[in-house]
């Protein structure tokens, strides 16, 4: 008896999405996840147990530590979009979290945020399209990207460079630091370690044990 394979996950991107299949993904939640790249409809699958497990520990670090002690905010699973659009639905971007400083918050628009928030996190699954948004979150004035592997936790800073966005070095330590937060990450035996600035009261493990 031949052994099952099992087939590779194929990317679908539906540009004249029917009006059943709409109603249908709202009906059920199946939509919260979509994304819209210049009006073409990408439907991700949705996250696995380990993907939110990472996401949810990382967003109350960041909320206890970083938000705290600047009054920023840290959001989740809410829509990006470029300025100056009609219809801000016919091109954003939903990141794992995004961390928005005091003088961007009035970038909020109750059902979008229309300008790049200081910060973004993806936490990258395999075959996702993480990379491919980065131009994307360059464009609307984003300063800083990180993507985090869901299954190494191994984290990468990507910055502003003059066209695009570059990615950033570790120091000698391995610490890979955000100019602008101040987080340190770096993976550790499958796990993301945390620090703000040089403050060892928040040094922390993604997950925790």
């Amino acid at each position: 008896m031949q052994p099952m394979t099992q087939t590779p996950p194929r990317r679908l991107v539906i540009v004249d999405v029917p009006p059943f299949i709409e109603e249908w993904r709202k009906r059920t939640g199946a939509d919260q996840r979509d994304e819209v790249w210049e009006g073409v409809v990408h439907m991700g699958p949705s996250p696995t147990e380990d993907h939110h497990e990472a996401v949810f520990q990382l967003e109350v670090w960041l909320r206890r530590y970083w938000a705290k002690s600047c009054g920023g905010r840290v959001l989740g699973d809410c829509n990006v979009a470029p300025t100056g659009l009609r219809k801000w639905t016919d091109n954003y971007r939903v990141p794992d979290l995004f961390l928005i400083k005091p003088e961007r918050l009035a970038y909020s628009r109750r059902t979008h945020f229309a300008g790049g928030p200081n910060v973004i996190v993806e936490i990258r699954s395999p075959g996702d399209e993480s990379y491919e948004k980065l131009p994307f979150y360059f464009e609307i004035g984003v300063e800083e990207a990180w993507v985090i592997d869901r299954d190494s936790k191994a984290p990468e800073i990507f910055v502003r460079g003059v066209k695009a966005f570059r990615k950033a070095k570790a120091n000698r330590a391995g610490w890979l630091v955000s100019k602008v937060t101040g987080v340190a990450m770096r993976a550790a035996k499958g796990k993301l370690a945390l620090r703000l600035r040089d403050e060892p009261a928040s040094d922390a493990m993604v997950p925790e044990d």
